[in-house]
């Protein structure tokens, strides 16, 4: 099954939003798309986003952007399964697209904030030239919560490899990808929580995590209602953010990212190392007297995003915390003239 999303590379640019740090589950192909009615359209400029390969909840897609069309067009690969229960059918493609606009929060018009954030701030305004169409995602809590629960003291790349090593152990098996292989889906927390999990982590190489998946994969099967984080994305982001603070391996940090990545909460600010030097150095350089990061200053920073970027701040903060990443200095790009 196939089919297009009509959006703007100002509205969304996969490039940037798949790669920024926020997930760890899609990845480039290599190969061209068989068959691709749309293969004599150039795609987006840098060769890495030619075609995004990636699961959402148990849907595996292929996603190719084409930003003179103003559009993206969507493959799901395995659409032999029932994924619409409530409806009890197949899924139809306006059924996909409303997964992926929900996906993609596409009803946020990121264009008018980026105009928004740009007149309020001369630092966002130089970065907004370049990293255009940066979106926060709509994952789901569970799979956001433990790949940010391995995110600790850890970089993207190896964050990566333990969220892929949880699925194919973990997860039920999706499909066979010509490229990729055995494609799994993000386990489910009851699979997390047999006595042998930690165990087996550590010998994947997770190291004190591992303790921290186990932990609070039992802490929420056995003291949580069912649809605990799910819940949350109704409650106040204050509320939330403590909440999630009660679950063994999760600080401030972690929380935010769940509050902002897949719980509605527009306003979380994570504040990791970028975030601490692009504060101390554009906007609060009386932080430098501190040696490190305290509760207090990390407190104060998300205070001052929010007050500064109004309440959609945590995807502002998420556009400048792209602009740092060294890996997107050649990857930015100039929004394409219409």
């Amino acid at each position: 099954m196939e089919g297009i999303l009509h959006v703007s590379p100002k509205e969304l640019n996969l490039l940037l939003t798949l790669n920024c740090g926020q997930c760890f589950r899609w990845r480039s192909r290599v190969k061209p798309i068989a068959g691709d009615h749309l293969v004599d359209v150039k795609p987006f400029s840098s060769s890495q986003s030619k075609t995004w390969f990636g699961i959402i909840r148990k849907m595996v897609f292929e996603l190719t952007q084409y930003p003179e069309q103003e559009m993206i067009k969507w493959r799901l690969l395995n659409d032999g399964c029932n994924f619409n229960s409530k409806k009890r059918r197949k899924l139809s493609t306006d059924d996909v697209n409303e997964v992926l606009y929900d996906y993609f929060q596409l009803k946020v018009p990121l264009e008018k904030y980026y105009q928004i954030w740009s007149k309020a701030d001369s630092n966002f305004a130089e970065k907004a030239i370049k990293f255009t169409g940066i979106r926060m995602l709509r994952q789901d809590p569970v799979e956001n919560l433990f790949s940010f629960i391995c995110s600790s003291n850890n970089n993207i790349p190896r964050i990566t490899t333990m969220v892929e090593a949880m699925c194919t152990t973990y997860g039920e098996q999706l499909m066979i990808d010509d490229e990729f292989g055995p494609v799994y889906e993000f386990p489910r927390i009851i699979n997390l929580v047999e006595n042998d999990v930690e165990t087996a982590l550590r010998k994947m190489n997770f190291g004190y995590r591992a303790k921290f998946i186990h932990g609070a994969a039992k802490t929420i099967v056995e003291m949580k209602p069912e649809k605990w984080l799910y819940d949350l994305r109704s409650r106040e982001y204050g509320e939330t953010h403590q909440e999630l603070q009660r679950l063994p391996g999760v600080g401030a940090k972690v929380a935010d990212c769940v509050c902002l990545m897949s719980l509605d909460k527009h306003e979380a600010i994570p504040v990791d190392t970028h975030v601490w030097k692009i504060a101390l150095t554009t906007y609060l350089p009386h932080l430098k007297r501190t040696k490190s990061m305290t509760d207090r200053s990390y407190r104060e920073i998300g205070d001052f995003f929010r007050k500064h970027f109004g309440s959609y701040a945590g995807w502002a903060h998420s556009i400048l915390f792209a602009a740092d990443l060294k890996r997107f200095q050649e990857a930015a790009v100039e929004p394409p003239k219409r």
